[in-house]
């Protein structure tokens, strides 16, 4: 006797054996050569049933056609496979045939049936299918899914008997569609049946407590969870530590994690998402780190997740090997990984990398959030034209800008001094696109203006601004009058600051280095003694560089790293060869009335020459270097620094606080101009 038909006696004997794929076409001839002679529609329904459960849909909903060719009526047992197959196969109209099917054989009162058509609606979507919208819905966006959850809703209606899984359908699909309302209404109409929630129930309820981040109610869930002893399920673990996250309380997320004794791919990256999200960056790279040594195969949502911390860490080391990885499990070709990747590039100072990934990017593929960052990182590096040339081709591609595309846009037209373009692209967000300007628009076209030197211009545009304009939109423009030495001006914006962020240290700083440059050191000392006793500390100029997978710390004048005295001697040496080539130190820009000795020690101490220092003489020479500065670089150091560069024969990469300067052969992306 063949293996198909010991296969099919056992189906015959018990319809829920199961069939290996490789004995299924064998089995579905056999079936087929045996109903010629005798007709049985119990080795119909088993052959059905799977190739639904092995995914081959189309052999499936075949099968179920030449079954009625043959003259078989199908029995109840049959349409719930059916129905599933034809879900899976987002055929809608083939879904309604078989629910007309449904009710003309009588089956609808069938719980497994009933629960199968309502699971059918709850998941069609009109989207999904242009071909087979709800007719109802073609010409009204509003009721697209009132139709379908009515259509559950009367199914669940009309059920002489409904169980648990009756429930938790409609209880999922009114929360997965925003009714929120209903679906707690529906749980506790539930308990009233005296119908116990599962763990189900409760991951389709918890996330709209995530949605309205309430997490008191979620608690209260929680509780029961525990109380039922689902707390250790793997599905309502993963939803608690999202609903905790959602609320930003990590803590709870990281609690919730760790009682979870199983724990899979999905709980892995809810607790590697939460604690990116909600910036603890390190801890959610150290989470990622533990996932790979429990051999937990990385979602490519995980990767999704975990690049962010990378870029936000400038751990361009890390991100270069996150990458490979991602490469070798052929996650490379997802275009939100891709999305990731460029943006990390871009961040950590490798905007040539993060073009490349873009340019890999299929057309039809690049999304409002891979145009966004590649335009914001050649912005922020200084490739401005290329910037705005991009922006364009999205433009010509039919892909409407966003809020965050236009600050993109108009951060390059500012870093560049591009006023008449950047003038053009602010008008045109209402105007063309209907992107109503917020106060990070405003605020880079008051930068934009500054920059240019169009002091008052800006002045005048903060003040009517559409809304009352806060201590960072003003704060822009206090940054142009230091650079352009506007006391009279800076006075008058420090005053509105003030008046809107009493506490803004910022402006505090700014101001007293604005008088320290123009020599007005009693105005400097009285503005650091009111900083003294409101209790305002200025934060300490700082640079990181990353070398051999660490990260060091540098601060101004800091004597503490080991190795200081080989920084030192390095920097001597190149200070005597930056003069020989023509470098002079700007001691105006040292804002503290002391001696020009002094002044020069404290100007060749700034930190992100100790950084760069360390870096020349801590790697090969040719290799890159990049520093993170958690301030503006100043005038000197910023001359200084395209000296080094050149008599090194090196690229030095410094980001600070509002852009990336790439110093080389003598000069600097920005043209000076920052």
């Amino acid at each position: 006797m063949s293996s198909s038909q010991n296969v099919m006696r056992s189906l015959l004997r018990n319809p829920n054996t199961v069939v290996p794929t490789c004995h299924v076409k064998q089995l579905h001839a056999q079936i087929v050569k045996t109903t010629k002679a005798t007709p049985h529609s119990l080795a119909w329904i088993c052959i059905i049933k799977c190739y639904a459960s092995h995914g081959l849909l189309r052999h499936s909903l075949a099968s179920f056609n030449l079954l009625r060719s043959f003259g078989i009526s199908p029995d109840r047992h049959l349409f719930p496979s059916l129905l599933r197959a034809s879900t899976l196969f987002k055929h809608f109209n083939l879904a309604q045939s078989l629910h007309a099917a449904v009710i003309r054989l009588g089956f609808h009162f069938d719980l497994y049936t009933a629960n199968a058509l309502m699971n059918m609606y709850s998941k069609f979507h009109p989207h999904l299918s242009p071909l087979h919208e709800f007719p109802q819905a073609r010409h009204n966006h509003n009721n697209k899914y009132s139709v379908k959850i009515d259509s559950v809703r009367k199914l669940f209606d009309r059920m002489p008997v409904r169980d648990v899984v009756s429930w938790n359908t409609v209880i999922a699909g009114n929360a997965q569609n925003g009714m929120y309302e209903e679906a707690l209404n529906m749980v506790k109409e539930m308990g009233k049946e005296n119908l116990r929630p599962d763990s189900f129930t409760l991951s389709s309820i918890l996330p709209i407590f995530t949605e309205h981040a309430n997490v008191t109610k979620g608690k209260e869930i929680h509780g029961y969870a525990i109380r039922h002893g689902f707390d250790k399920d793997v599905f309502i673990g993963s939803s608690l530590i999202d609903m905790y996250a959602k609320c930003t309380q990590v803590e709870l997320s990281v609690c919730a994690f760790h009682l979870l004794s199983n724990r899979d791919a999905i709980s892995w990256n809810s607790i590697i998402a939460g604690c990116v999200q909600n910036g603890r960056f390190d801890q959610g790279l150290g989470f990622f780190r533990r996932m790979l040594k429990e051999k937990v195969k990385p979602m490519q949502v995980s990767f999704s997740s975990v690049i962010p911390a990378c870029a936000h860490l400038t751990a361009l080391n890390l991100g270069k090997q996150l990458h490979a990885y991602i490469i070798r499990l052929g996650f490379d070709d997802n275009k939100f990984i891709a999305s990731s990747l460029l943006d990390m590039y871009a961040k950590c100072g490798n905007i040539k990398m993060a073009r490349y990934i873009f340019n890999k990017i299929e057309m039809c593929d690049r999304d409002m959030v891979s145009w966004t960052a590649i335009i914001m990182g050649c912005a922020m590096h200084g490739h401005a034209l290329d910037a705005v040339s991009l922006f364009e081709e999205m433009l010509v591609d039919g892909v409407k800008p966003c809020y965050v595309a236009f600050m993109a846009v108009l951060t390059a037209c500012s870093h560049a001094g591009l006023v008449d373009e950047g003038w053009k692209y602010f008008n045109s967000m209402q105007r063309d696109f209907g992107v109503a300007p917020g106060l990070e628009h405003y605020a880079a076209v008051a930068d934009l203006l500054g920059r240019a030197g169009r002091l008052e211009e800006a002045y005048d545009f903060i003040s009517n601004m559409g809304e009352e304009p806060t201590g960072s939109v003003w704060s822009t423009l206090l940054a142009a009058c230091r650079a352009h030495k506007n006391i009279e001006l800076a006075e008058k914006v420090v005053n509105k600051i003030l008046l809107v962020d009493p506490g803004n240290m910022g402006a505090h700083v700014i101001m007293s280095n604005i008088y320290s440059a123009a020599q007005r050191w009693r105005d400097a000392a009285k503005l650091r003694v009111r900083m003294r006793k409101t209790g305002l500390k200025k934060t300490p100029a700082c640079s990181w560089i990353e070398v051999g997978n660490k990260v060091h710390t540098f601060l101004a004048g800091d004597k503490s790293h080991p190795y200081y005295d080989k920084i030192n001697e390095a920097l001597n040496i190149l200070l005597e060869q930056m003069e020989k080539e023509g470098y002079v130190l700007d001691t105006n820009e040292v804002l503290h009335d002391v001696d020009e000795e002094h002044k020069r020690d404290l100007l060749r101490t700034h930190s992100e020459r100790l950084a760069i220092a360390f870096g020349i003489i801590s790697t090969t020479s040719g290799t890159t270097i990049r520093v993170i500065k958690n301030i503006r670089v100043c005038v000197d150091c910023h001359t200084a620094i395209k000296f080094m560069a050149k008599i090194v024969g090196r690229e030095i990469i410094v980001r600070d606080n509002s852009r990336f300067h790439h110093f080389k052969n003598g000069s600097c992306s920005c043209g000076d101009y920052w």
